[in-house]
């Protein structure tokens, strides 16, 4: 099945490349966040950046709710044709200067201007989230995902493991401990069934439902699943 694109898609390449020659593994969709990087070190820097068409509230309300799980926020949007957007506004600007947040503008041909850098301050963190977006950073198989789209189901580390089982099955039913070599999980995400893929057969074999057999057509290995 084709992506389905939006226009914040188009922003999520360039930006991209900016924070990776910043030093950041990114990949896109990662808890909500249009783009989530990590630079691994003692403790590990992790950087969040939301895309939108014009630099807006939303776009700045979205950067306050991720700035509790990360260390550095950064929001991007196209630069304005008649240089007329809020990025020109110095009251915008005054704004995310007082909040810590980057801002980058994405020129027509892609150029990514550096508007404002963000600040070394210290908001309240959030543990638990911090370490969720982390874990699924590291446990995600590629990059799968582009940013800045939510018309289609986000291929997380999750659903990448059980489509791993699910292709080991697309042959005939299999027992979970058959699994485990690719997916040590193998167990749990048959016995759980998220997604309605699996149907136990007998004592401890599983076989492929209808839904499954779907589901590797939709997302098939080529499909960076």
């Amino acid at each position: 099945m084709p992506i389905v694109r939006s226009p914040e898609t188009e922003l999520y390449a360039p930006v991209k490349r900016f924070l990776e020659e910043l030093g950041f593994a990114v990949k896109g969709e990662v808890g909500g966040c249009d783009l989530f990087g990590v630079r691994e070190g003692e403790p590990p820097v992790l950087v969040v950046c939301e895309l939108k068409l014009a630099f807006n509230l939303e776009l700045v309300l979205q950067g306050v709710d991720r700035a509790a799980a990360c260390d550095e926020v950064w929001l991007a949007a196209r630069l304005s044709s008649r240089g007329k957007g809020r990025e020109g506004d110095a009251r915008f600007r005054n704004l995310c200067r007082r909040l810590g947040f980057g801002l980058l503008g994405i020129g027509a041909d892609d150029r990514v201007h550096v508007l404002l850098s963000p600040t070394a301050l210290a908001p309240r963190r959030d543990p638990r989230r911090r370490s969720r977006l982390l874990d699924e950073h590291r446990r995600r198989q590629g990059d799968p995902v582009v940013g800045g789209g939510s018309r289609r189901p986000v291929m997380t580390a999750y659903r990448q493991q059980a489509l791993i089982c699910a292709r080991a099955m697309a042959d005939g039913p299999r027992r979970p401990r058959d699994l485990t070599l690719d997916v040590p999980t193998a167990p749990a995400i048959l016995r759980r069934n998220v997604y309605g893929w699996f149907m136990r057969t007998g004592h401890g074999v599983y076989e492929l439902t209808a839904i499954g057999r779907e589901a590797l057509v939709r997302w098939p290995a080529s499909d960076g699943a």
